[in-house]
């Protein structure tokens, strides 16, 4: 992408992967449909990246046997008119189902967003952050938080057995990272077809490219919806959303 069409404000779609079934969440529907307020996940999630007045477009990987149903929940749901949505079947894993995605975005899109399904209540400030910092030359961007908790490293034992730590990290060295991670649309698309094992998030396949990934302030509202005590905290935090400014 050329400094000038960073400049003008170049064109940048999200893609959401909701392919996953949730099994840390229990039984029952794939997590990114379960209920948050009365609203499926996805719903929040698209609605946060289509708050951006940047993202044209928001690309949706629904569960393989599932895209149907996730388009008729887009179409009954209120989003922003401003703002295009598809919805393509992913694949087996996460990284399948992002390149799904990155396959149907059409030209004049050179900014690609890729942000968790899981994570409904990210701050529109946090979305633009992230897409200014790719703007600014940045080939991929992510957004984290120092982390509280002290780390340790450990050697892993099965069975319950006590775990021997291995090394204590430097703890203002660390970060927690969040989605949307931002990208380069060329960088993201050669990280995928060049970076085959199995990673846990966009930007460590650009990591292995050798490309330079830079991190901006996260929020502590965008957590990852894993467990049902998550679930009680975003339902609190629409809650207080609603008290303040009728969310």
């Amino acid at each position: 992408m050329s400094d000038d069409s960073r400049r003008s404000g170049a064109g940048t779609a999200a893609v959401i992967p909701a392919a996953g079934r949730g099994v840390r969440l229990g039984p029952g529907a794939p997590k990114a449909l379960r209920a948050l307020n009365g609203t499926p996940m996805l719903i929040h999630a698209v609605r946060a990246m289509a708050a951006s007045r940047a993202v044209s477009l928001v690309v949706v990987v629904a569960p393989p046997d599932g895209a149907a149903e996730v388009k008729s929940l887009l179409d009954t749901h209120s989003l922003p008119e401003r703002t295009d949505f598809l919805v393509v079947p992913g694949g087996d894993t996460r990284q399948e189902s992002v390149k799904l995605g990155l396959d149907v975005l059409p030209p004049g899109i050179d900014i690609v967003l890729v942000h968790d399904a899981a994570r409904p209540l990210v701050p529109v400030d946090t979305v633009d952050a992230v897409i200014e910092a790719v703007r600014d030359g940045a080939p991929a961007v992510v957004p984290a938080l120092p982390l509280t908790d002290t780390v340790k490293e450990v050697e892993p034992r099965t069975g319950g057995l006590p775990e021997p730590v291995v090394a204590t990290p430097e703890r203002g060295r660390l970060r927690a990272v969040q989605t949307p991670q931002g990208f380069d649309r060329d960088t993201l698309l050669h990280a995928h077809e060049t970076v085959t094992d199995g990673v846990t998030d966009d930007a460590s396949m650009v990591e292995q490219l050798g490309e330079p990934v830079v991190v901006v302030p996260g929020h502590e509202e965008a957590f990852k919806v894993t467990r049902p005590l998550d679930l009680v905290l975003a339902e609190a935090v629409l809650a207080r959303r609603r008290a303040n400014d009728g969310f």
